[in-house]
Formats: structure tokens, sequence, C-alpha cells
């Protein structure tokens, strides 16, 4: 299972009650940050969760209200005696940028390992992720992600006799593990049926409508999109200034046909979302609007 927690929800600026924008989710021990604005490290600990398990970090781009939470963060993570390496993903330039904000953050007991993106989509796998990333369009070069977990097949019995697999490695098999039997080389694919679906999750902020959205957020389990304004007479102001609407963001749920809508990065002057969502929920009625510490926990899908 994929715990998430939608750590801020303000853009521009951070307000009483809403931190700037961060994402967290867990899985099986590890902690994945994406955006790390102002007051995260905050967000972290009003949540209950620990800054100490983040070994991976990832930017969609590098205006100060998605990373200007980072320096404090690293120091927080030294000072709770984190050793291992922590990687960042991010557009180019990613190294540079971190290391200017090192500045006040200099000397870490952990390494930082740097992953830039350079073309408009790129797959890394990091522990038990697919982190697919995919260029959107704002004023800078910006990124949207979406993090899947898969799902092995069931355990097929006659597969696995048909290829001759003695049972003491069917355990070992199943669990993920190749297995090196003098000659042969046994992989789980031997003893598995087909991929079972897993669990999808897209994170969007920054950006107009683009059709590489709706393309990696199809079928996700849950999309979290920027929503910068809620308000009818905000459209133009959208488009200028290259963010979304709310019922932009319900049409790419709804194309998208992904199971749920969370909604953030708000405006400043958005001081109550709530009140923008019944026209929402007429283009996408699954439209929840995204509140600090908002959390979930997605599943694997129920099997008969």
């Amino acid at each position: 299972m994929l715990d998430v927690c939608l750590l801020g929800t303000g853009g521009m600026m951070p307000l009483p009650g809403r931190y700037l924008t961060s994402l967290m989710t867990r899985l099986n021990g590890s902690s994945l940050l994406i955006d790390c604005g102002e007051g995260t490290q905050v967000t972290i600990r009003e949540k209950g969760w620990s800054v100490h398990d983040i070994d991976t970090i990832c930017f969609t781009h590098y205006h100060g209200d998605h990373i200007s939470g980072l320096p404090g963060l690293l120091l927080s993570m030294g000072n709770a005696d984190r050793t291992e390496p922590v990687t960042m993903i991010g557009p180019k330039g990613l190294t540079r940028v971190v290391s200017a904000l090192r500045i006040i953050a200099p000397e870490l007991p952990f390494e930082l390992q740097f992953i830039e993106l350079t073309e408009k989509e790129e797959v890394i796998e990091r522990n038990d992720y697919v982190i697919e990333a995919f260029r959107v369009n704002h004023n800078v070069t910006c990124y949207g992600y979406t993090l899947k977990v898969r799902r092995a097949g069931r355990f097929d019995v006659e597969r696995a006799r048909e290829n001759g697999i003695e049972m003491k490695y069917w355990s070992r098999l199943q669990k993920g593990e190749t297995i090196t039997d003098g000659d042969r080389v046994l992989t789980p694919d031997m003893v598995l049926g087909e991929p079972r679906k897993g669990i999808q999750l897209t994170y969007c902020t920054d950006s107009r409508p683009t059709a590489s959205i709706e393309k990696y957020a199809r079928q996700s389990d849950l999309l979290i999109c920027e929503g910068m304004y809620g308000e009818k007479d905000k459209q133009e102001k959208a488009i200028e200034h290259k963010h979304m609407t709310f019922r932009e963001a319900a049409v790419i749920a709804r194309n998208a046909e992904v199971s749920e809508l969370w909604l953030t990065h708000y405006s400043p002057s958005l001081i109550r979302p709530e009140e923008y969502m019944e026209d929402v929920r007429k283009i996408f009625p699954n439209a929840k609007a995204g509140k600090d510490r908002k959390s979930t926990v997605l599943e694997f899908e129920k099997e008969a």
C-alpha cells in the first residue's frame, strides 16, 4: 500500500494554515518527496511523519515556492542522524541549484545524488517505485510525475512445473528473487502469471493543460493537480501566467479517467477553495479541494 500526504497546498506564498507546495509518499519503509516549499518540514512533523526516511526528492521546477524549504529540511535530516544517500530528481540545472541553496547547509552526514532530467519524458526506477517524469507547460522548464507501484502476477503452479523448477525455489521466486542453480538462472516470470494492476499516483503543478498530463495521468488512482484559480474571471490570468483553473484540472481528470482528483497549489487570493467546487464536480464528480496534510492510503485492487 502507498501512504500519501499532501503536505502543503499553497502557491506563491505561505498563508496561516496553508504551507507551500509539497507531497510525501511512503512505501515499504522508503519516503519520497515531490517539491519542498517553505514549511515542508514543519507540516511533516504536524502530520506525525519523520524526515529521517526521505531517500528521494523530486522537483517539478525551481521557483521558490517549490524548493525554498530544502536547506532547512536537509539540515534536519542530518540532525536526525541520517547517513544513507538521498537521491534528487529534477530538471536540468538541479546540481547547480541545490549547491547554491546549500551555502547554509554545507556539511551533511549523507551524500546527495543527482538525476537531471533532459528529455521530455523519462522513466526512473527507485526502490519499489517506477517514477515517470513528463514535461508540462509553464514559463520555466517544469515536469509532472507519475508514481507507479508494480504488482506481480499470481503464482502459477503449472508454469513452475512446466519450467522444471523445484518446489524449494518457489517461495523465493514468488518474492521476486533471481536464483542461480548450477547452469540455470531462475527468474520470477518462470513461476508467475501476468502482472496485475498496480497503484498509480500522478502529481502536476504549475502548468497549462497539456496532452502529456492526460497521457501520464490516465487511469491513475489519484491525480493531484494544480488549481491556481477557482474564480471564473481568472481564466485570462491563468493563461498569461501558465497556470490552471479548477475547471481545467477537472477536464483533465475526466478525460484521463482517473479515480479521484485533488486540487492544490492555490493562489493566495483563493481563501476558501471549497466555494468553487460545485462547478468542478459537474465536470468530474470525484473531485476534492486539497488542504494541508490531506491524506489517503492507496491499496492494490481487491481480487475475488
